[in-house]
């Protein structure tokens, strides 16, 4: 597509795309999601490390932007860029296959939330919730087609509006806070020990990526800025602006429910929170917002997810059809291809128990090889010294961002286990297809030696996975 004036986002539009993608059906799960497995003091440590983790993150993000402004499609480009044709379409392809996943979460959220006042809607994996999300699914598929531009300007509009009911919901929650409470809940249990708060911390690491699942957005749509360091400047800000919220829906649940009882909650467990103080009209409140934050959230999502196929097709490691625009500039092929396994995966759902949680912690494990990659380059570049020759400013900053993101992606990857790796492969090996149809639309060789042994590994682990799924040792 070419970038007009008329397309092009302001820092405003591009910080929605941040905060759009961020804030979604992640933050309304918190309660339950966190009562789970921790109480606040691990909560607050898991928080710590997150955020500054995923804020050295953001700040590669930021440099990136800077230092390769003609890399467009961030999170792709920086992993084909640094380390070649093969990870570069893994990342691609792991990101796009986490937004899809994020969508069906996100689907099935809101019909869980109807389920609370329709019973029919169940807990968001019936029959009648699959139908209904499918209609909602190509409701927006029909919007998209005519046009990004004013996808993304509802999307703005969309996440202002958004917000106001969390930062209510906030409000109420410290209204009713109770400190006895919260200090019965403190340390997550009878067992104070330090292998018991690195195990609790360790079980929402997971959660935690899902919340953060969307810091990209505006690096990704960084051929639409009006300003390249726009791009940076909207990362950062957005991103510390919903750390804040993440932390206090958390924290401040502690002090209105015993944990167990939290963990008991049905999602959106922010419904459950606000009814403990205010009252059932909390629930029907929260409800209400989360059905504003889910549907733009998942516009967001869906926009970034053709956007990633589009760009890496133009980067010519996705098969060429899917660079295919329409007459309003939209990548339709692209957008058709991701409702299509958006739809299957909500179909997949019927088959599951907790079609909610699989979707995050599929979600998490299939965005964490795209991280790594990022943090990766932005190490690499700041360690090689490329650019830094004739701009040498921040260089021993950078290298240190870098490396602090790298150490917290790789330990993300170690968090979530081989299980979650495992099942991760199921996507990445057989995917693989597009990359080898790609290779030779252009006739070229398929994999380079090192590609070849990566590309047997993720076929080995697919493998692996599929019989375990089958034999039941890998449940889902």
């Amino acid at each position: 597509m070419t970038s007009t004036s008329e397309t092009k986002f302001s820092v405003w539009a591009l910080m929605a795309m941040v905060v759009g993608s961020m804030v979604g059906a992640g933050i309304f799960s918190l309660p339950q999601g966190f009562g789970r497995v921790t109480g606040p003091f691990g909560a607050l440590i898991a928080w710590s490390i997150a955020g500054v983790g995923m804020l050295m993150l953001a700040f590669v993000f930021q440099v990136l932007s800077r230092r390769k402004p003609d890399l467009d499609a961030g999170i792709y480009a920086y992993a084909k860029a640094g380390f070649g044709n093969y990870l570069g379409f893994l990342s691609a392809l792991g990101y796009w296959s986490a937004a899809c996943l994020g969508n069906v979460s996100y689907f099935v959220l809101i019909k869980s939330t109807l389920g609370l006042f329709f019973p029919v809607f169940g807990d968001g994996n019936t029959v009648i919730a699959v139908v209904a999300s499918s209609v909602i699914l190509w409701s927006f598929h029909t919007l998209i087609l005519k046009g990004v531009k004013g996808a993304a300007s509802i999307n703005t509009i969309v996440t202002f509006a958004k917000i106001i009911p969390i930062l209510l919901f906030i409000v109420f929650v410290i209204y009713g806070f109770k400190a006895d409470v919260f200090a019965l809940n403190f340390w997550g249990g009878e067992d104070v020990s330090f292998s018991n708060i690195a195990s609790q911390v360790r079980g929402t690491m997971l959660v935690t990526v899902f919340v953060f699942v969307g810091i990209e957005g505006a690096s990704v749509y960084s051929r639409y800025a009006r300003n390249r360091n726009d791009v940076g400047v909207a990362t950062v800000v957005g991103f510390l602006g919903v750390l804040c919220l993440l932390v206090l829906v958390t924290i401040l649940s502690y002090g209105v429910m015993l944990r167990t009882d939290l963990a008991q909650l049905r999602n959106p467990s922010m419904a459950g929170v606000l009814e403990a103080v205010v009252g059932p009209w909390g629930a029907i409140f929260v409800s209400f917002g989360l059905l504003i934050s889910v549907l733009g959230a998942y516009l967001s999502w869906v926009l970034l997810a053709a956007e990633i196929l589009f760009s890496a097709s133009k980067y010519e490691t996705m098969p060429r059809f899917l660079s295919h625009e329409n007459k309003n500039g939209v990548p339709s092929h692209a957008l058709w291809l991701t409702n299509i396994i958006v739809q299957s995966f909500l179909i997949i759902t019927l088959f599951t128990e907790y079609a909610f949680r699989l979707a995050i912690e599929l979600t998490s494990s299939m965005i964490l090889i795209p991280y790594l990659l990022v943090a990766a380059y932005g190490f690499k570049l700041a360690w090689t010294g490329e650019t830094y020759d004739r701009d040498p400013a921040g260089h021993r900053t950078d290298l240190i961002r870098g490396l602090v993101a790298l150490v917290y992606t790789s330990g993300l990857i170690y968090a979530a286990g081989a299980k979650h790796l495992l099942l991760s492969l199921v996507l990445y090996g057989p995917g693989t297809i597009l990359f080898i149809m790609a290779r030779r639309e252009q006739g070229k060789k398929v994999f380079t030696p090192t590609e070849m042994i990566m590309f047997a590994i993720a076929a080995l682990g697919a493998a692996i996975a599929i019989f375990g799924i089958a034999t039941g040792r890998i449940t889902i």
